[in-house]
């Protein structure tokens, strides 16, 4: 194995050391040993082994990248206090939410050519696991306790909590943890960074929402958070939801043949996901606030790593917070669960603010994910490499793009400069070099090729038995196929495999062997979003879509904080036209508590909104007070019954009302995303995934 891993595997094998743990109880208190604690989570199961082209292009990679330079490793231990007894953490639901237990086999010292090198080395990078000191006696982080480190801020009375996790759960064992180690102090202040929510969703386990209401607690966040906070994942949320299983790989075996790492961090918390409004927003480019003693300057950073996202400074301490900006990773530009493309150059223009605002002093660098960097020409050295590597993809992508390289070809041609290549802080894990090249071709260009056959394309259920006839049917496809894979030639293989699978979703040998296929591209991948979506897919494609405890998208909390003109939105999107076809009618919508109106028209099988206005003669008119109708957004209490007792009222033409429900449809999570592996291939009492279907939980 190289030097690297073997030396950074000991130091934090020492540090977190290796005896089995229970499982931390709900509410951080007692210790389980539950046999059935990780039930529903596949940890036994076991992909087929790397093929002899795999295994050479992981020892390759092994030649080829810096392990000599450790200073990742070094960096990760340094200012460790303790490591808590437990590796499990429950939800109250009574799954496990949290379990670093299930990685521990990456600290056993072993090349896994199952795994990419470099991704390997990342994965135990992110195994540091307990409560470590960044600035002496003032900064300290709690990591490993989800997608995202819990910083905590040492103020005159007591913490300035930065990103509370996404769970309720694993954000109360944190702070539980710091503050038996530390000793016990209130939490004064909150901050989000942004408007992901594992940045922001376990809020409730470490403030009361009514010390928020009242003052008593500050929660702070950048300009356009709650906007963001909801809307980015509601109107595509359930097909984001679905694709977040491919992303994040959830409910993957956690082994050398699964999942391993989330580059940002281990994995995603399945706990209770909350959201507490802010009281106090950061309006201004660049705005002073001192909260308990502790001066901070904040930096807006609209359209990077979210769209809604601002870094912090401690000049007190010449400690600089980035955010989710500057990671031990690059990012993703575009995010392979869905999301709107981001914008590397002002990524880039964003990082090189900051370095000429903050790093020209900063002593150290510390972030919601990865850990932190320590001396000014360190931190300089990875803002440059960070800054560098976005403003290249965008500059090298459109430079290629306006000499004439394809959106379909970018990825193959595209190459990061070798002298980032040869910095661990200029690798991308979160991202990846060739989805992340699509993207900045797709920003600029859109997603067509300029060649007309792919403008209008058959869809592929068309398009593949056609090629299927003209290969020579099932038989000759799977025939070379099998070559193809024997050769290594993997992408080859999958192209008609893929091809055969669409046309035959029935064919068990074609699936079989496609799954194959997928499973050896994923294996090769440094990216762990792109491994895990060739796994997935290699596991759905053998066994159909699985089922299990996953992280929650949704609870009350994000559907109270849907302003009511976004749920009506969203209602437009369920619309089913077909249903809604030759009709129309005007509803007037009031909702007293808050003082809102509506008018919802349903035309040309639309359905449009308008806030702050009242039709003349509406077909029907709807009158109940927000906070009723939260029960009704939250599914909690049905609009029939709010009417039944007396919570909301109509007036005018009841038929509307009936019309509008039976036209609106509902979406389910479990669809397919590859042909033949449906909820119907299984058996009728297997219900895939365990969570609702609304919004997204993960930072990427």
């Amino acid at each position: 194995m190289m030097n690297g891993l073997k030396s950074g595997v000991a130091v934090l094998a020492a540090i977190l050391g290796l005896a089995s743990a229970g499982v931390m109880a709900a509410g951080g208190g007692g210790v389980l040993s539950d046999p059935n604690a990780r039930k529903g989570m596949h940890f036994h199961e076991k992909g087929k082994l790397p093929s002899s082209y795999t295994a050479a292009l992981q020892a390759e990679q092994r030649k080829m990248l810096p392990f000599e330079d450790e200073r990742d490793f070094e960096e990760s231990k340094r200012g460790f206090i303790a490591a808590p007894s437990y590796k499990q953490i429950m939800a109250e639901a009574g799954n496990v939410a949290w379990d670093m237990e299930s990685y521990e086999w990456l600290l056993d010292g072993k090349d896994f050519d199952s795994i990419h090198p470099s991704l390997q080395r990342q994965a135990i990078l992110n195994m540091g696991y307990g409560l470590y000191e960044v600035v002496p006696d003032k900064i300290y982080q709690v990591r490993g306790y989800d997608l995202a480190n819990i910083s905590f801020i040492k103020s005159d009375k007591g913490w300035i909590v930065f990103d509370p996790l996404t769970a309720k759960e694993t954000a109360a064992a944190a702070l539980k943890f710091i503050n038996e180690q530390l000793g016990k102090r209130p939490v004064v202040a909150v901050v989000y960074s942004h408007s992901h929510a594992d940045h922001f969703g376990g809020v409730r386990g470490v403030v009361d929402e009514a010390d928020v209401l009242s003052g008593k607690v500050k929660v702070i966040a950048p300009v356009g958070f709650m906007d963001h906070a909801v809307a980015e994942n509601v109107y595509a949320g359930n097909a984001m939801n679905r694709r977040m299983f491919f992303q994040y790989g959830v409910l993957l075996p956690r082994s050398p043949f699964g999942h391993v790492d989330q580059s940002i961090g281990k994995n995603t918390a399945a706990g209770n996901l909350g959201l507490i409004p802010p009281n106090v927003i950061i309006r201004d480019d660049i705005e002073e606030l001192t909260v308990d003693g502790v001066k901070m300057v904040f930096q807006n950073t609209p359209g990077t790593e979210a769209p809604a996202e601002m870094n912090t400074y401690f000049p007190a301490w010449k400690a600089f917070w980035a955010a989710e900006n500057i990671t031990g990773t690059i990012h993703n530009i575009y995010t392979l669960r869905g999301a709107l493309v981001r914008d590397a150059l002002a990524w880039s223009k964003a990082i090189n603010e900051a370095l000429y605002l903050f790093g020209q002093e900063a002593e150290v660098m510390f972030a919601s994910h990865s850990w932190p960097r320590w001396g000014n020409e360190r931190i300089q050295e990875v803002m440059r490499a960070q800054r560098d590597t976005y403003a290249h993809l965008n500059n090298g992508v459109l430079h290629l793009a306006n000499q004439g390289v394809t959106i379909n070809q970018i990825h193959n041609v595209y190459e990061v400069p070798e002298s980032l290549q040869q910095q661990w802080a200029a690798r991308s894990y979160h991202g990846s070099v060739e989805h992340n090249s699509r993207a900045v071709v797709n920003r600029y260009l859109g997603y067509w090729d300029g060649n007309p056959t792919t403008l209008i394309p058959l869809s592929p259920e068309d398009s593949a038995p056609l090629y299927v006839e003209m290969m020579g049917g099932s038989d000759k496809i799977i025939a070379k196929g099998k070559q193809l894979y024997d050769q290594g030639k993997y992408k080859h293989a999958q192209e008609i495999l893929n091809k055969l699978v669409y046309a035959e979703p029935s064919n068990r040998k074609a699936k079989d062997l496609l799954a194959d296929v997928f499973e050896q591209i994923g294996y090769q991948q440094e990216s762990p979003s792109v491994r895990n979506s060739f796994l997935a897919a290699a596991y759905e494609l053998r066994s159909g879509i699985p089922t299990g405890a996953a992280p929650k998208s949704s609870g009350p909390d994000m559907v109270r904080a849907m302003t009511t003109e976004l749920w009506l939105d969203f209602l437009g999107i369920r619309l089913d036209s077909k249903k809604a076809a030759g009709k129309q009618f005007t509803i007037n919508l009031a909702t007293p508590d808050n003082g809102e109106k509506f008018v919802v028209e349903l035309s040309n099988a639309t359905l449009t909104n308008i806030i702050g206005q009242q039709a003349d003669n509406p077909d029907l008119t709807i009158i109940i007070d927000r906070k009723d109708l939260e029960m009704t957004m939250m599914g909690v209490v049905s609009l029939d019954e709010q009417i039944k007792k007396g919570k909301a009222s109509l007036a005018g033409n009841e038929s509307v009302y009936k019309d509008l429900k039976e036209m609106l449809a509902s979406f389910e999570l479990g669809f397919e995303l590859l042909p033949g592996t449906g909820a119907a291939d299984l058996s009728p009492e297997r219900k895939p995934f365990e969570q609702e279907p609304l919004a997204d939980t993960s930072g990427g």
